[in-house]
């Protein structure tokens, strides 16, 4: 399933929240040689219960904006992220 994402790097604390936008990731790493990138997708399969190489960056690389592809079905997505389906 494609996940738009927008990414929030060198926040004071790693989080998830569902805004009027959709859905945003705060990152404590640095958008320096993709190390926020890295961050996002190891948090991301942290909280998903999805394995990192199964996620993947479809676009976005270099943008806050980014289209993800996790493997997870969109009502187990809303139900980890505290959404009502």
């Amino acid at each position: 399933m494609n996940v738009e994402i927008r990414v929030i790097p060198n926040a004071k604390k790693n989080a998830i929240t569902r805004t009027g936008d959709g859905i945003t990731v705060r990152l404590t790493a640095l958008p320096l040689e993709g190390r926020a990138n890295e961050e996002l997708i190891r948090y991301l399969s942290d909280v998903l219960k999805v394995r990192k190489s199964a996620i993947r960056i479809v676009r976005g690389e270099k943008n806050r904006r980014k289209v993800l592809d996790i493997p997870i079905d969109e009502k187990l997505l809303h139900t980890l992220l505290g959404d009502p389906v």
